[in-house]
């Protein structure tokens, strides 16, 4: 079973970046797609990032396109998501998962808190 360990959040303020990393292990990397997905007080879990094996293909909600980056090193069986000019409204447990979009199995979360 794969297990996936995250970390990088924080406090910080409005318009600060953070990059947040997943290290997976137990399972073949390489092959599986990953993602990052977010749950905010209150809030369903959402999905905010998606990237495929290779990372060639990689997919955003809306609300973060444009702002956060995921990317991966197959080579360290790290995905990682990179996030600039962050709002309060991005403030959440972050959760990696693995075999995205068909999602196998998730980290416990990093919280990642911005102030105004």
């Amino acid at each position: 079973q794969v297990q996936l360990a995250e970390s990088g959040g924080g406090l910080v303020q409005t318009g600060d970046s953070l990059r947040l990393s997943c290290v997976a292990s137990g399972g073949t990397f390489s092959r599986t797609g990953m993602g990052w997905f977010r749950q905010a007080p209150g809030k369903e879990r959402e999905f905010v990032a998606g990237i495929n094996y290779s990372g060639g293909n990689t997919f955003y909600a809306a609300s973060v396109k444009g702002r956060f980056t995921i990317s991966r090193d197959n080579t360290k069986n790290t995905v990682y998501l990179q996030m600039n000019s962050l709002k309060p409204e991005d403030t959440a447990v972050y959760y990696c998962v693995s075999g995205w979009p068909v999602i196998v199995s998730w980290g416990q979360g990093t919280q990642v808190t911005v102030s105004t």
